[in-house]
């Protein structure tokens, strides 16, 4: 798409209102040309996505340009969710000096009434303008309706509240999950319940989005499960009313003893055997199979290709690790629905015996950091040692992040939380001999 070069003025009721459409906003061209056509509403719809923290900058640009063009403007935006797409709502009508005078809840379809004391047109004005920016733009007329409107008592306008942080992200997650559901057409959902964290929120999740009585979940339990994450992901089934169900892997586990398996190759085909039992549901069952890998793990290749990445949709594959323990924490002070055992335990994938994520991977809150720095922020490895990342820690890091890219391709769609959400917004070959210089 290019940027369009006119912009029409609609009169409405005796009122000259501009229209312009969605990243129109972030031009000069729109806000300058409406001031020069001497109109007293503008119009943006939009679709615009979520993205963490986008609310206060969307705010701050509606202000400006309504300064700048002098009149009230209204930022109307879709809601729902489209693939990795999800759209926050957060309709906002500010006046001609930049105030609120109207928001619209976030991640919640409706209809919002507002009253606007609006002057009446008297410019006649089109053609070419200058949009403020080197270029012109040429302004264009329709008459719709040029009677004013009655007077009437005027409706007070609400301002809904924003949410909090993890509150916002959790709203998003939810409607994303719900929409790749619903639009979609499947009745049901099946995930992998191990007892762990991050299946933990998956499925409670999918039990807010859809409800609980259209949740499936799994315990998949192998020789080196421990009995408590049995008991926590039975426990957070019954807390929330899953359809709770048990297949022990080790037998067909087993069935490969005669390759002689060890170490990573042991490891992959446990998690295997349990994404071909998801699968197998789903096509016996038309569930769709939600996967549980986080953005941390995605980030660095810790999952197995047609192992615990196989599957539909996965609503937290841009979701850091310590936000997802962020997230299970304030869900809970929603409602008690994730066991607090699954959120203190020490993460593990448990494929080996007493194995732990520090084995191979640095603490999560270290990670994590050195990933924001590295993928949301852009950082090359200079500047992350600049920034006093170790070294060493740099390389292992980044090299693991480069090398994963084949991994990521081949993993479902899941909803857009980041500025950088692998695959849509971070794209790199798969095939290249570029790696950060050491």
């Amino acid at each position: 798409f290019v940027p369009g070069d006119t912009i029409n003025i609609v009169q409405v009721g005796g009122i000259d209102v501009a229209l312009a459409i969605c990243e129109d906003l972030w031009r000069d061209g729109p806000s300058a040309a409406a001031k020069a056509a001497d109109a007293a509403l503008l119009v943006v719809p939009n679709g615009s996505p979520y993205e963490a923290d986008k609310d206060d900058v969307r705010l701050e640009l509606c202000a400006r340009r309504a300064r700048e063009g002098e009149c009230v403007l209204a930022y109307v935006n879709l809601v729902g969710g489209q693939d990795e797409l999800v759209f926050d709502g957060d309709s906002v009508v500010v006046d001609a000096g930049g105030e609120v005078v109207a928001r619209a809840p976030v991640f919640e379809e409706g209809l919002m009434v507002v009253d606007l004391d609006l002057p009446l047109a008297t410019s006649t004005l089109e053609g070419p303008v200058d949009a403020g920016d080197g270029t012109t733009m040429t302004i264009t007329r329709v008459d719709l309706a040029t009677d004013p409107l009655p007077a009437w008592r005027p409706l007070v306008p609400g301002i809904a509240v924003p949410l909090q942080d993890e509150a916002e992200v959790w709203a998003a997650l939810v409607t994303a999950t719900r929409d790749y559901i619903e639009k979609n057409g499947f009745a049901s959902v099946v995930v992998g319940l191990s007892g762990g964290i991050d299946s933990a929120l998956v499925s409670t999740i999918a039990a807010d989005a859809i409800g609980p009585d259209r949740v499936h979940v799994v315990g998949m339990p192998s020789a080196w499960s421990s009995p408590g994450s049995v008991t926590d992901a039975e426990d957070l089934a019954r807390l929330q009313g899953l359809h709770w169900s048990v297949f022990p892997i080790a037998p067909v586990v087993d069935a490969w003893a005669p390759l002689q398996l060890t170490g990573l190759a042991s490891e992959n085909l446990q998690a295997r055997v349990r994404g071909t039992t998801l699968m197998a549901m789903s096509n016996a069952h038309g569930h769709l199979v939600l996967t549980t890998g986080n953005k941390s793990e995605l980030a660095t290749g810790f999952s197995t290709l047609y192992g615990d990445s196989a599957g539909g949709f996965a609503p937290i594959k841009d979701v850091p690790k310590t936000l997802v323990w962020a997230l299970a924490r304030w869900r809970n002070t929603v409602s008690y629905a994730i066991p607090w055992a699954s959120i203190d335990k020490p993460p593990s994938a448990e494929l080996a015996p007493g194995q732990l994520d520090s084995d191979r991977l640095p603490p999560y809150d270290v990670l994590d950091e050195l990933l924001d720095a590295y993928v949301e922020q852009d950082l090359g490895r200079a500047e992350l040692v600049a920034r006093g990342f170790d070294a060493a820690l740099v390389d292992r890091v980044v090299r693991l992040v480069d090398l994963a890219e084949y991994k990521r391709r081949q993993n479902p769609p899941g909803p857009k939380i980041t500025s950088r959400a692998f695959g849509r917004d971070r794209r790199l070959p798969i095939t290249s001999r570029w790696r950060e210089p050491s």
